[in-house]
């Protein structure tokens, strides 16, 4: 806790003497950060809109706020701090490719109060949630901070080719230096409504090496488990076809544009609601996201590009959740990639190397980044989300039947036209229907081959388990 710290900083030259900083509270770091950013936001609104430059992505604007006020700056009760805004121009550019108006922006940060959230995770981040459940305020490291402000040219046209990601959406980077103390926060989309009881919450990598929740962590009221928990404890989240495959291509997308900035060690959050067990009452529901600020921001808007009938957006029952079935239960699923500030440099390479002597090296969780993407996929694909088996057989797998069940079938047609013509022209009727029965044998073979995809790759299994 930040109120519990006392950091000890020793004097140039005077080893023997030391100044000691009290940080600031948790109450003022977050009163900090939403005044800062009402700041940084109000004061951009005085540039003119323009075309983003590859400098904007550098850019970093300082201004000292005092207690007392200046003439740029208002006057407030938290003690002196010091601002730094990261791209403004950049994160003005990504918040107006999702809908966020200034005006919203502001009323979602600073209109109530920030809510403290606990870290599932193994980092030292603090999460803050706005009161309306629109966004996250995540601390980071110097190293992370600085990876995005480098990430944000490659991000930039990313978004610009696909807004429907399952990726973090960023709308803003700050850092606030008050109390001898800096923070660095990250304002992000909020992957999982808290309107909505998830009732299993999971992050997974598809690795098994240590990928089990603590007992610290299982004892919590709403505890975040991990890869062999979700093996334990469920056989697999079943979509139909067509979700499955949205959900699997965005998934392979996402996951090659984060190989290609050679990042990894990434996780997906994971939230499931189970709609047979007891809802919440609509009035809460509605009340949490009345009037949703920000477009693509939900799991089934960020997946419905790859969908071939998309449907509406999601109303306030569902809160942008994808259908789901697990056993004889109906679901909502949320999810969406988190921890993507990781880039495969030296110091992973090395915990890789020294725990792959000890365990399974395809196992750990640290790998390099194309290997990563890999496994991280093929866990998803074949172990997390499944398709829902239909009742028969679809015309493609009929296609991909065996030569015996053509055969069978033509032998059944033959059959039937002998009864019905009896003995007149027997022995013409045998040579057209052999003759149908050769071209019909031979003409799967006859079909091109295709690329392999998470859609074949499914209809091949569904038609082994048939035979």
């Amino acid at each position: 806790q930040l109120k519990n710290a006392v950091l000890v900083k020793p004097i140039k030259g005077k080893s023997s003497r030391q100044v000691v900083y009290h940080p600031p509270t948790s109450a003022t770091l977050k009163g900090a950060i939403q005044l800062g950013i009402s700041y940084a936001v109000g004061n951009l609104s005085s540039k003119p809109d323009r075309d983003v430059l590859m400098q904007d992505f550098s850019v970093v604007e300082s201004v000292f706020l005092p207690s007392e006020g200046s003439n740029l700056t208002p006057a407030h009760h938290y003690p002196d701090f010091r601002l730094k805004t990261y791209a403004p121009l950049a994160f003005r550019y990504f918040r107006e490719l999702f809908g966020i108006k200034p005006d919203d922006y502001l009323y979602s940060i600073c209109n109530e109060p920030l809510i403290e959230l606990s870290n599932p995770g193994a980092s030292s981040s603090w999460f803050y949630l706005t009161s309306d459940d629109e966004f996250i305020i995540k601390t980071v490291q110097h190293k992370e901070a600085e990876f995005l402000q480098k990430l944000l040219p490659g991000y930039y046209m990313n978004l610009n080719q696909n807004p429907r990601t399952l990726l973090p959406k960023f709308y803003g980077l700050y850092c606030i230096q008050c109390g001898g103390v800096t923070i660095r926060v990250v304002v992000m989309n909020n992957v999982l409504p808290r309107a909505m009881k998830m009732h299993y919450k999971y992050d997974l990598k598809g690795s098994s090496y240590k990928r089990r929740a603590s007992r610290k962590e299982r004892a919590k009221s709403s505890p975040t488990f991990k890869d062999l928990d979700f093996q334990e404890m469920h056989e697999g989240l079943h979509f139909d076809s067509d979700t499955y495959n949205a959900l699997m291509n965005t998934l392979q997308r996402d996951c090659r544009v984060l190989e290609s900035f050679k990042i990894m060690d990434y996780s997906l959050l994971l939230g499931i609601h189970v709609l047979d067990r007891k809802p919440l009452s609509r009035g809460s529901r509605c009340d949490s996201r009345k009037g949703q600020k920000v477009l693509y921001s939900t799991a089934l808007e960020s997946i419905q590009g790859n969908l071939k009938d998309p449907e509406p957006v999601a109303d306030d029952d569902t809160l942008g959740g994808i259908p789901a079935k697990h056993k004889d239960e109906s679901l909502l699923i949320f999810l969406g990639i988190i921890d993507i500030l990781q880039s495969y440099r030296f110091i992973k390479k090395v915990e890789h190397s020294w725990k792959a002597l000890v365990h399974d090296g395809d196992t750990v969780s640290v790998h390099r980044p194309s290997f990563y993407a890999d496994r991280f996929l093929k866990f998803m694909g074949s172990t997390v989300f499944k398709k829902i088996h239909p009742l028969r057989g679809s015309s493609s797998k009929r296609k991909k039947g065996s030569l015996y069940a053509v055969k069978s079938a033509s032998q059944e047609f033959l059959s039937t036209q002998k009864e019905e013509k009896k003995e007149e022209k027997k022995a013409q009727s045998m040579d057209n229907l052999d003759g149908n029965l050769y071209s019909s044998s031979i003409q799967p073979d006859l079909l091109p081959r295709t690329a392999v995809s998470f859609e074949s790759t499914q209809n091949d299994e569904d038609g082994r388990e048939k035979r």
